[in-house]
């Protein structure tokens, strides 16, 4: 039996805050410089579509969107990567399982931001929020988006007001992503207490459920937080490019964060075995989110139709976005695939401290790119206020995380299946 506990010590704790009060810091700083940057003139592109100038605020607001989105995401994969563990039955991860199911904690914090920045600041993010374009007859009245209205607004009105329906699709989705996430934690702990196979066979049938659940709303939240932005384009295949996305990313922090503990002299049974199989899977599913990538881009650039190809067009023929346009594409595909092509490379704690850093931050500027454009047109930029915002969210989740991990026995000693994960040879 293994039975390991995290201290997370107060000499951990200081340094999260330092990189929180940086974050701050360096968020302020940005934020003033977007006040006196010559921002403050109403933009060609916001004013047509808004219908007002733009506003430092509505960067900030962009940004907190941006993050709100993005770290969601890590904790609602955190469970999602639980569940599938546990769905396929799986003993080679049983070592570290506790890792990912640490991330949930974060759903509520996240559900209450989310939800705060869509009620205050939804004019700022969505076009589709402006009571004016479903007025029929009316100046700014839109045809496309008043065909789409009752999916933000049902049931139907003849003048929307309170977007019920995708307001209340938020609020289902967080609170079943906590609720199961909540349930299959009760039952690990429970296992630690009982042992035998009870608990274990209940977190099943809690994590089949999950991914059933997930299988919908992972799809449907991304048509709502990030594809409905542009309100006049879509994509068929944009709920698995977001699931991608958030997939990859969590991955790389489940590794990174192993990789961490290791050196610290925790998980000292995690074997070389283990770390090659998350690197694969980082590097697998980097090459996956590429193929939804390609796909989706492929598929538009050659149909070549106006409506599909303006959402590339805006991020390509921009001298603020096209660069990251093409760094996201470096970070995220090229990188991790050069480095992580070879067997040794996945088995060795140096490279994966390279390569999941660089993939967290790679995949938070695609969604970067899916929001800011989409959002300012050209009034976006990426600067301290960018920089500023995801420490102080990195700072936060990791510290929840963390401070939950520490909570529990980092080893789920009694799982039925932690004998393999010990002996655990590829």
């Amino acid at each position: 039996m293994i039975e390991e506990n995290f201290d997370f010590s107060a000499a951990a704790k200081k340094k999260i805050f330092a990189y929180l009060g940086i974050g701050v810091l360096l968020m302020v700083v940005g934020i003033f410089m977007v006040m006196n940057g010559g921002h403050g003139h109403e933009a060609g592109g916001h004013a047509e579509e808004g219908g007002h100038a733009f506003n430092w605020m509505q960067r900030v607001w962009v940004n907190l969107w941006i993050n709100n989105v993005y770290f969601t995401g890590l904790a609602v994969i955190g469970v999602f990567f639980v569940a599938i563990q546990y769905v396929s039955q799986a003993g080679w991860s049983a070592g570290i399982i506790r890792i990912p199911q640490s991330f949930g904690f974060w759903l509520p914090i996240g559900g209450i931001l989310m939800l705060a920045t869509f009620l205050v600041a939804n004019h700022d993010l969505f076009h589709w929020t402006h009571h004016s374009l479903y007025e029929e007859g009316g100046a700014e009245f839109d045809e496309i988006i008043n065909g789409k209205k009752g999916f933000f607004y049902w049931p139907l009105h003849e003048h929307p007001s309170f977007p019920i329906f995708y307001v209340a699709r938020m609020v289902i989705f967080f609170g079943v992503w906590y609720w199961l996430f909540t349930a299959i934690r009760k039952e690990s702990l429970k296992e630690d207490m009982e042992g035998g196979t009870d608990q274990w066979r209940k977190m099943f049938r809690l994590s089949a459920i999950f991914l059933v659940f997930f299988a919908v709303s992972s799809s449907v939240s991304a048509w709502d937080w990030v594809m409905s932005i542009d309100t006049h384009w879509f994509s068929t295949m944009f709920g698995w490019y977001v699931f991608a996305s958030w997939w990859v990313a969590g991955l790389a922090l489940i590794t990174y964060i192993v990789v961490l503990l290791r050196d610290s002299g925790y998980l000292s049974f995690v074997n070389s075995s283990v770390l090659h199989d998350l690197g694969k899977f980082v590097f697998a599913f980097s090459i996956f989110w590429t193929y939804i990538w390609f796909s989706q881009f492929l598929l538009i650039y050659y149909a070549n139709i106006p409506e599909e190809t303006i959402y590339f067009v805006e991020r390509l023929s921009s001298d603020k976005y096209a660069p990251v346009f093409f760094v996201n594409l470096i970070l995220n595909f090229f990188f991790p695939f050069l480095v992580l092509m070879t067997r040794a490379s996945k088995r060795h704690e140096r490279f994966l401290k390279i390569v999941c850093p660089i993939i967290i931050f790679g995949h938070w500027m695609d969604f970067y790119l899916m929001i800011t454009p989409g959002t300012l047109k050209e009034n976006g930029g990426f600067g301290l206020l960018e920089i500023g915002m995801l420490m102080v969210f990195a700072s936060l989740f990791v510290f929840v995380a963390l401070s939950n991990l520490a909570k529990a026995p980092l080893v789920a000693k009694n799982h039925p299946m932690l004998e393999e994960s010990v002996h655990h040879n590829i």
